[in-house]
């Protein structure tokens, strides 16, 4: 497994754990095959019960790689959550289109139907991409220093390619989250109910090893049709058809920008997000 994702079990609860925290985990290809790796390896090991997704440093994660000198947008790999054909070499939106289809959207499916509890442990920054990570997980944990964002409307685009937003937060919300861009904390993330516990930052490890270990005293197979008939009741509401639909729409404004502007993002960057942040919120 490649650095970008360290993997650690403990009896019946593996711990995965995001490993760029130079970039505050921002992911590139790399790390999502390594935690497609992680997700493989928890499955596939009779003696897991639950999985734990946190990540190193500072932040849980600060979304896709958008620009630090490991992003691999051009880089192959194995392809594993679908048949569309490799990115590489392909023109518009034939490569964003197949490259999105397969790390991003069809990836974070494959994980949502692991048939076994994954608790996201959130601390600090949770944006855009990390949102997609933190939503396939069955309950998430978070730290009262946590937040969450997603400010890719800024960049013309309707939110990020795993869709939940709705699903989440309800759609009244989805949307002020959305038009506005701004960090939700965990407190306000905890009554929209995106998060089920929120506690001090010190705590977050042994409140989250607490929870896996309680969930681990259940039946294995209890566990995984219990998850797939949750799942299924969110599919019959809709989830998998509106994410279908709105995958169209942000490959429509990708293809927007890139014909009527300087690149399919707009012209943002990792950097020119931030300082845009930073000014409608008035800091420095």
């Amino acid at each position: 497994m490649a650095d970008e994702v360290l993997y650690q079990r403990d009896g019946a609860i593996a711990r995965v754990t995001l490993n760029r925290p130079e970039y505050r985990n921002a992911q590139n290809s790399a790390m999502t095959y390594a935690l497609d790796d992680a997700f493989y390896r928890a499955a596939a090991d009779d003696d897991v019960k639950v999985i734990i997704l946190s990540g190193a440093g500072k932040h849980f994660s600060a979304g896709h790689d958008i620009g630090t000198p490991g992003r691999d947008v051009d880089t192959s790999f194995d392809r594993r959550a679908g048949l569309w054909w490799d990115h590489v070499g392909k023109l518009g939106g034939e490569s964003r289109y197949a490259r999105e289809q397969e790390v991003y959207l069809g990836m974070c499916r494959r994980w949502r139907e692991l048939p076994k509890p994954v608790i996201a442990q959130v601390h600090g920054a949770c944006i855009a991409g990390g949102l997609m990570l933190a939503w396939i997980c069955d309950l998430i944990v978070a730290s009262d220093d946590a937040f969450f964002a997603d400010p890719v409307v800024r960049m013309g685009i309707p939110g990020v390619e795993y869709f939940a937003h709705p699903w989440v937060m309800g759609a009244r919300q989805a949307k002020e989250f959305l038009f506005v861009g701004e960090r939700v904390d965990a407190g306000r993330a905890l009554q929209l109910g995106m998060v089920n516990r929120v506690v001090p930052r010190e705590q977050l490890e042994a409140e989250v090893d607490a929870l896996a270990a309680k969930i681990a005293t259940m039946p294995r197979l209890g566990l995984a049709l219990t998850k797939k008939a949750v799942n299924q009741a969110e599919d019959a509401m809709g989830l998998q058809v509106g994410m279908d639909s709105v995958f169209g729409l942000h490959h429509f404004a990708h293809a927007h920008n890139a014909e009527a502007g300087v690149d399919s993002l707009g012209g943002h960057d990792a950097r020119s997000m931030r300082d845009a942040r930073q000014e409608g919120e008035g800091t420095s």
